[in-house]
Order: C-alpha cells, then structure tokens, then sequence
C-alpha cells in the first residue's frame, strides 16, 4: 500500500443537495417534514402554563447573574450571599461556575433575582399610578 496514493481512492465531490428554489431562494424545512425524513427525530415538549408563568424559565445562570451584578453590585451580592467567588476578585466565569456545581448557593442567587424583578415591577406599578 503506498501512501502517497490515498486522496486517489476517494470519491470525487458531488454536489450537494440543498432546498434552495430555482430562482435561489432558500425555503427552509418545517417540523412536520423534518419529522417526516426522520421519524426517530425528537420532538419538542410545549412549555406548560407553569413554565411560563416562572420568571427563570429560558434565563440561563449567566444572564442572571451580570443583571444582578449591574443592579446591585459585587459588594451587595457578597453581602447578601456568603460565598468566597463574590467576596474575593469576583469574576463571571467563576462566580458561574461555582453557582453550577453548587445547588444551595444557585437558589440563593435565584431568590435574589426574583426580589430583583419583584422591586423592579413594583417601581414601575409606582411610576405608572403617580
């Protein structure tokens, strides 16, 4: 066998078949036919009414935390949370890290972000009768 030899054995490169219109136009797939092609593909659950009732459903931990951090700050969240990642050179990536591994410490940044967003409707229920 000789090694300079291999890219000969390939298949030569076909064209590859898009959904484009002739007028080159692209019509993307719906569900269903995707779901047709492949029957073993997953379908999506609907969120239910609870889901969508609760403010932390589709917010990721990230996005979470740099809205309590530009709303009250390092030094509030060290505060109020007792962990080391806000207390001592607090950093995103750390601070999300820890948050993941560690379930307690993630309930207590998510009951803040709930208070968070309770203050802020209040205010706005505030601005809008005065």
């Amino acid at each position: 066998m000789d090694i300079n030899d291999d890219h000969q054995n390939a298949p030569p490169d076909l064209p590859k078949q898009t959904n484009e219109l002739s007028d080159g136009e692209f019509k993307a797939k719906t569900n269903e036919e995707l779901n047709e092609e492949n029957p073993s593909r997953r379908k999506r659950k609907q969120a239910t009414e609870e889901q969508l009732n609760n403010p932390l459903h589709g917010v990721k931990l990230a996005q979470i935390l740099e809205r309590l951090v530009d709303h009250y700050g390092w030094e509030y969240l060290a505060d109020r949370v007792n962990i080391r990642c806000f207390l001592y050179n607090p950093t995103m990536k750390s601070s999300v890290r820890f948050l993941r591994r560690m379930p307690w410490a993630r309930e207590h940044v998510e009951d803040l972000y709930l208070l968070m967003l309770d203050d802020e409707s209040f205010q706005i229920k505030q601005e809008i009768n005065d």
